[in-house]
């Protein structure tokens, strides 16, 4: 591909670049995938897709190596720290709303190579390993990126999918307004078989607990497990061996150390970009909006933000649709972080960590009944599967906590 076909520059090639880039090349345009690291990222972080992304993957023709990788998830539980189990939802019930009524748990690092082999096939597609790009900046009716290497390149529109310390957005000035919750998230990834130490438990399961709520992850391989932890303490206290399995004890004591594969420690954010398109630059993902992991909306709404931001670039490109239409999509992206995603991810926060008994009991209650009432399950889970936010943005209305 030579320099004058380039028509798009993707900065980042994570799940969310390489399905921008997939969603333009599909459509003819000429793209140049720019990635800091020197291969793809290996590590686990995002492993829940919901239905519609399954939908949208599934129309680029990756989704059936996804699921041949992928573990199907037809529910999830809500949990009791001391008690067990509250409720179990089932995802059936959306059998009519779409064509995917389950989660599928796998990894995002399992999803780049199919993303990557796709675009291999395609002509007029470039993806560049160790180029991390550290400058962004429209000119006139071109935009330009430059390298950390020196380079400076040219294309008609940049898609900044290059995280949440993104650079494309801090060269160019958008604002990214928000907050930094007060506890650090540590995820203890393991070989235990938690079905068989806690029987009962789903592939994904909320544990409710005013001093230390967790949430379980089933993935292909392994189970994962998020704690928060104490702001307060160092991060070589937290991620010490014996302080792991203190922690691992706590919720299950096997009477041995846990088998722990690794562990990951970070701090979680809410924030949202003032605007997702700047002249020719377009930020996707967690360039563009950042949220707590909790309902495994981040990776979920950065690949929609890929799919419908690309589709409405590539009409731009093609003479189909307009500039102001692109803004359109932009804005409405940006609505569903702000409230939708936001919303939803930070009551999920608040709801796991509720101290008051009498709330705590209030909505422990509110969810049973929930999972007993198929109408009412049907309209909570077309919030936490995120359906309702390419509906038109918005949570249903709630009431005690609970979607009506």
């Amino acid at each position: 591909m030579s320099d004058d076909q380039q028509t798009v520059i993707v900065v980042g090639a994570g799940p969310v670049g390489l399905t921008a880039a997939l969603v333009l090349a599909r459509a003819g345009i000429s793209v140049r995938v720019l990635e800091a690291g020197e291969g793809l990222a290996a590590e686990s972080r995002a492993s829940t897709y919901h239905p519609p992304s399954l939908e949208m993957l599934d129309d680029l023709g990756v989704l059936e190596p996804l699921m041949e990788r992928g573990l199907v998830s037809t529910g999830f539980q809500y949990r009791d720290r001391r008690t067990g189990p509250i409720a179990d939802l089932d995802l059936g019930v959306l059998a009519e709303d779409t064509r995917f009524p389950f989660r599928v748990q796998c990894e995002q690092s399992k999803l780049t190579p199919i993303l990557l082999a796709a675009l291999g096939e395609l002509p007029h597609v470039r993806v560049e390993f160790s180029q991390r790009v550290v400058q962004a900046e429209t000119v006139g009716q071109r935009a330009w990126v430059g390298t950390a290497s020196g380079d400076v390149l040219t294309a008609d529109w940049v898609v900044g999918a290059d995280g949440a310390s993104s650079l494309v957005r801090q060269s160019a000035g958008f604002e990214f307004e928000g907050m930094t919750y007060p506890e650090r998230f540590l995820v203890a990834s393991t070989t235990e078989d938690l079905a068989t130490i806690l029987p009962g438990v789903a592939a994904v399961n909320y544990v409710f607990d005013p001093e230390e709520w967790l949430v379980l992850l089933r993935t292909p391989e392994h189970w994962r497990i998020l704690f928060p932890t104490d702001p307060e303490t160092a991060d070589e206290v937290e991620i010490d061996p014996a302080r792991i399995q203190a922690r691992l004890a706590g919720v299950v004591d096997l009477g041995r150390d846990w088998d722990v594969l690794h562990t990951t420690l970070y701090r979680v954010h809410q924030r949202v970009a003032d605007t997702f398109r700047k002249g020719r630059l377009v930020l996707v993902g967690d360039a563009a909006h950042i949220n707590n992991p909790l309902g495994g909306m981040g990776m979920n709404s950065g690949l929609h933000d890929a799919v419908l931001q690309a589709a409405a670039l590539v009409r731009v490109l093609t003479g189909t649709g307009t500039e102001a239409e692109l803004d359109e999509v932009c804005e409405a992206r940006r609505q569903v972080a702000l409230s939708y995603v936001k919303t939803i991810t930070h009551d999920n926060w608040e709801r796991l960590r509720q101290t008051d008994p009498e709330a705590q009991r209030a909505y422990h209650d509110e969810l049973r009944a929930l999972a007993a009432d198929p109408a009412r399950m049907r309209a909570h889970l077309l919030n936490t599967s995120m359906i309702n936010s390419l509906r038109g943005g918005r949570p249903v209305a709630t009431v005690g906590g609970v979607p009506q």
